[in-house]
């Protein structure tokens, strides 16, 4: 898998701009720009110092492509540890494309999807849970999910993985060669001790485990579904959380009958909202498309904004009616947080405010309510406020190790799996030779986070999620 040909491809997005950027690596890269390049001083590129920028103009058999400047990189001082070169050019896509061809006439191939960041993990410069953090800090588009692959590209979770692995693997040695001295019935391992890492790494396994219900929903946003019936406001309050007009309002019933989303970025956490159509009995195949479609939105959402028309609670038993109607949603779906939103509290008398929350006090609702005037934006600051607590930004806060990688979720849950067998087998006074296999797994897993144990066919699906030019 290791390659030392030379690849080239565009590292700036593309299409035209002010400048873009094309990137070479490879043991002839330094050596290939040389052979188009010309310095306005004269200086030879293969002799420049690693790090330094030279100005100068691309040269295709006399005929000058364009004034560019070219960054030198010396292995194994560069990102992907080999000798590399980016040339700084004139953001045309003619341009690009003309120096592209050189070089590819050069003797560089285009580069595959990661192909840079593969070359810098199997160079040493990155483990793989790093490597895979590049992809997400390019693709981060809020302040959390930006924190999270930062402290992750840094080592912060495979230093984690790493330490508890090489103390695991001490361990094991000694059990191994416990097995060496099978007939003299001796002891290198010290059970008290082995018992206690074994309970500093199921704990630590446990955190990391939980904290990926944290970091999946900062990774991915949290889908936040906006439900009632029809004319009580959705349609609205998405305008006003988004602080633009998104979504058709009008005072006709069945207005929205399709879904309608859109994302916002609250306290550096991104949630997606649904505008969802109006939940009634209706003999309108369209308007109950729409209505089948909220249900299966509900269903995707982690938040579902339950949003009451005000004045309607102004009508004799229909507080015990809208009761009736929480307790029958958080029944339908009692692993959703479900928040309650009255709303038109411009238009409803202070005397029905008090009175719907001593009604929802007695009935445990009152945790969940916010009253709100979605036309005239009242209360929005307090429901985003209120959506935001629902995320635990502590781990955020506290700088603390959150897992928002599936592949690490799935090897973590395998690798506490084989620990708590390894736990109860000497708790069980099991054999070493027994125990002995279940490190090993336990081993495999840690070291499929972190790259000790990788396959092309790993490798080949982590690395085809990112983008060509890295």
């Amino acid at each position: 898998m290791i390659h030392n040909d030379s690849i080239v491809a565009l590292a700036t997005p593309s299409g035209a701009g002010a400048i873009s950027i094309i990137r070479v690596s490879g043991q002839n890269a330094i050596e290939i720009g040389a052979s188009v390049f010309k310095s306005i001083k004269n200086k030879n590129l293969a002799q420049q110092k690693t790090h330094t920028l030279h100005l100068g103009h691309i040269i295709d058999e006399g005929k000058t492509l364009d004034e560019v400047l070219i960054s030198i990189f010396k292995g194994p001082n560069s990102y992907t540890g080999e000798n590399t070169i980016e040339i700084s050019c004139h953001g045309s896509t003619y341009i690009q494309q003309q120096i592209i061809q050189l070089l590819l006439r050069k003797g560089c191939r285009i580069a595959n999807a990661g192909e840079f960041t593969l070359r810098a993990f199997l160079n040493g410069k990155l483990d793989l849970s790093q490597a895979e953090a590049v992809a997400d800090l390019i693709s981060s588009d809020n302040e959390a999910s930006h924190q999270i692959a930062m402290q992750q590209m840094r080592g912060g979770f495979s230093n984690e993985i790493a330490k508890l692995r090489e103390e695991l693997l001490n361990f094991a040695s000694l059990i191994e060669l416990e097995l060496d001295f099978a007939e003299e019935d001796v002891e290198f391992a010290d059970r008290t001790q082995f018992h206690e890492l074994l309970n500093r790494i199921e704990f630590v396994l446990k955190r990391l485990i939980d904290s990926f219900a944290v970091g999946n929903v900062i990774k991915n946003g949290i889908p936040v579904a906006i439900v009632g019936e029809p004319n009580v406001g959705k349609s609205t309050l998405l305008n006003a959380l988004l602080n633009e007009e998104r979504a058709i309002v009008s005072d006709i019933a069945g207005t929205t009958r399709d879904t309608i989303e859109d994302e916002l970025v609250i306290g550096g956490v991104s949630f997606r909202f649904i505008d969802t159509a109006g939940i009634r009995e209706t003999k309108d195949v369209v308007e109950n498309i729409g209505i089948q479609k909220t249900f299966e939105k509900i269903e995707q959402a982690q938040v579902v904004l339950y949003l009451v028309d005000g004045l309607e609670l102004m009508v004799d038993g229909a507080l015990d009616s809208l009761i009736i109607a929480l307790n029958k949603t958080q029944n339908q779906y009692p692993q959703k947080t479900i928040l309650t939103i009255i709303n038109k509290k411009d238009l409803i008398s202070d005397k029905i405010i008090v009175a719907t929350n001593e009604k929802l006090t007695t009935n445990n609702q009152q945790l969940a309510t916010i009253f709100i005037s979605a036309k005239n934006k009242e209360g929005i600051d307090e429901l985003k406020n209120k959506l935001l607590s629902f995320v635990n930004t502590g781990a955020l806060r506290n700088n603390e190790t959150i897992v928002t990688n599936t592949r690490h979720y799935d090897s973590l849950l395998k690798a506490l799996d084989e620990i708590q067998k390894v736990k109860f087998g000497l708790e069980s006074n099991l054999s070493s030779d027994l125990m002995a296999l279940d490190i090993k797994e336990a081993l495999y897993h840690f070291g499929l986070i972190t790259g000790q144990v990788t396959n092309d066919e790993l490798l080949g699906n982590i690395f085809a999620n990112f983008c060509i030019g890295k």
